[in-house]
């Protein structure tokens, strides 16, 4: 669903973009509370995995494909204002290095596939684990509907966007029509790819899933033929090596690497929903060329590589070591700052006597 230049005109891709900045602002205060040692590596591990996956475009219906946004999984892993600023990471690598979503729509972009999916799908996930029981399953059921709901929610808001100011003259009843009636599709592929990825890494280091704090598997007993809860018990302490996050993130970004390096080789050639409605819509024609159409990684090809997939294979895995080094850079920058606030409040200059 990245939007290129000239789908929006300037005034409203201008307010988009001020949306934008404040709503990183407010998460990089945010992410403070949501980081510590371990899951600020791990927040940079979920930017690039949504890299990677992106680039997998899956199909949706005739001559239509979808891919993830990546919303929904990155609130539920790490939080959601450490959500919005993954997915904000990750947009920023594509438009600047992949020429992929325009430079002035990176503000609605970012709007709209980061702050919206992040915030929709984790206000709904948090809403269903509070009715819910308090199980691994409930939290991958959760994570199922708040993708699902996520993905036509950043469509309607595009829609919304375009109809203040959309820059080609069609009709918006029929755009957003197609527009939420694709990403419903496309929200499906979300939810299955949110949902198997939470699960799995519940079921591996459910301490390093935000969305899964608190989550405690009670020990069942057999009395009298029937099933009852065992008596709680204090957890007894994990040991440091034991909680470290060092394996599973080499697991994860080796995923990442093969994911983006060899199966997007495999992914759909078919336009997204966006794209697809763009096209039958003549919005289209509108578009403007990007403005570094002609980087070394346009199109998710390295240039002056011929053979088509050791040329997308190799961007693949450019585009995931940038997006974790970056992402992990900020978010260490920002669980530093958190420390270093802490230090400052706890030090005998800022105790009143």
């Amino acid at each position: 669903m990245h939007a290129p230049d000239g789908f929006i005109n300037a005034p409203v891709s201008a307010a988009a973009g001020l949306v934008a900045v404040g709503a990183v602002a407010v998460s990089l205060r945010g992410a403070r509370r949501e980081l510590d040692e371990r899951t600020a590596p791990l927040a940079g591990l979920v930017a690039a995995f949504i890299f990677a996956v992106q680039m997998l475009n899956f199909p949706v219906a005739a001559g239509t494909s979808g891919h993830l946004l990546g919303g929904a999984l990155a609130a539920i892993l790490v939080g959601p204002y450490t959500g919005i600023l993954c997915v904000s990471v990750v947009l920023l690598m594509q438009a600047v290095l992949f020429a992929d979503g325009g430079l002035t729509a990176l503000g609605v972009n970012i709007t709209d596939m980061a702050i919206v999916t992040t915030v929709v799908a984790y206000a709904l996930f948090r809403g269903l684990v509070t009715v819910l029981p308090r199980t691994r399953r409930s939290v991958t059921v959760a994570s199922f509907v708040a993708a699902l709901v996520s993905v036509p929610a950043s469509a309607l808001v595009f829609t919304l966007l375009y109809a203040i100011g959309g820059t080609a003259d069609v009709s918006l009843g029929k755009v957003v029509t197609a527009m939420v009636g694709v990403h419903l599709l496309i929200g499906i592929g979300e939810a299955v790819i949110t949902a198997l990825t939470v699960g799995a890494v519940i079921a591996v280091r459910p301490d390093l899933v935000h969305g899964a704090r608190g989550l405690r598997h009670k020990l069942k007993l057999r009395v009298n033929g029937e099933l009852v809860d065992a008596p709680e018990a204090d957890p007894e302490p994990v040991p440091v090596t034991a909680r470290s996050p060092r394996k599973f993130w080499i697991t994860g970004l080796a995923a990442s690497l093969v994911l983006a390096g060899f199966v997007s080789f495999y992914a759909s050639a078919d336009p997204d929903g966006l794209e697809k409605v763009a096209t039958d819509h003549g919005i289209d024609e509108k578009a403007e060329e990007h403005a570094i159409a002609d980087s070394p990684l346009a199109d998710y090809g390295v240039e002056d590589v011929d053979d088509a997939r050791l040329s997308g294979g190799l961007a693949g895995v450019i585009g995931v070591g940038v997006t974790v080094v970056a992402g992990t850079g900020v978010f260490w920058a920002v669980r530093r700052r958190r420390t270093g606030e802490e230090a400052d409040a706890t030090s005998p200059s800022s105790t009143s006597v």
